[in-house]
């Protein structure tokens, strides 16, 4: 018999008061679970994507190592979205399995962190290499007065799109060549990225010749 304590994250508050991706991972998990053993205890974390608040996660953490019971998530998908959550778990000691991919283990999710800490100093850099070169070429830097706050709102939500759809290509190529390596086709590696709402640069659902085009290109 095994003991588990399972852990659920949702992104926003109004997903969490309506279930809306809750259940789905619940279903993973009591469906990984075999009917010999036991999930002692549930936590899930909502959380806005603007803090890296992750209470429930050390909760867990610390009640998974309280019990000596394994920490289980329903989806690698939800580690490989905040470096901060990944972190935690990665650094924290406690057995964990993903029902989705229970070979996952503190290599899989550190190969993640980096990513994710890399693809942070990598928009960073950018950032300051591209106010730098405005500032050169004699263009005042900052929001001006004029802006309005209309402006302001589409302006950082451009910005945030663009750095999220930046984040989730690289995460998409590290899942592809993880499902490869699985023995995965191409075909299903394309519905399993559709299914978890990856979609191609161009806005679209991946294609089996999107993802071989994207996994031949990565090991040139």
């Amino acid at each position: 018999m095994r003991k588990y304590v399972a852990y659920y994250r949702v992104s926003t508050k109004m997903q969490g008061q309506s279930g809306l991706g809750l259940e789905a991972q619940r279903s993973a998990v009591r469906q990984f679970v075999k009917h010999h053993d036991l999930i002692l205890e549930e936590y899930t974390e909502v959380e806005s994507g603007k803090k890296n608040n992750r209470a429930e996660l050390i909760s867990a953490i610390d009640r998974a190592k309280r019990l000596q019971a394994t920490l289980i998530i329903a989806k690698l998908d939800r580690l490989s979205r905040n470096a901060a959550f990944i972190f935690t778990l990665r650094d924290s000691g406690v057995d964990f399995v993903c029902a989705d991919m229970p070979e996952a283990n503190t290599l899989t999710i550190g190969i993640f962190a980096v990513l994710a800490q890399h693809e942070r100093e990598l928009i960073s850099s950018r950032t300051k290499a591209a106010l730098s070169a405005k500032k050169e070429q004699g263009f005042t830097l900052g929001t001006p007065a004029n802006l309005t706050e209309e402006a302001r709102a589409k302006g950082l939500e451009v910005r945030r799109d663009n750095a999220s759809q930046n984040r989730r290509n690289r995460q998409a190529l590290t899942l592809i060549k993880i499902f490869r390596e699985k023995g995965y086709t191409y075909q299903r590696i394309a519905e399993e990225l559709n299914e978890e709402g990856y979609v191609t640069r161009n806005g679209k659902p991946f294609m089996k010749g999107t993802v071989h085009y994207l996994l031949k290109g990565s090991l040139r």
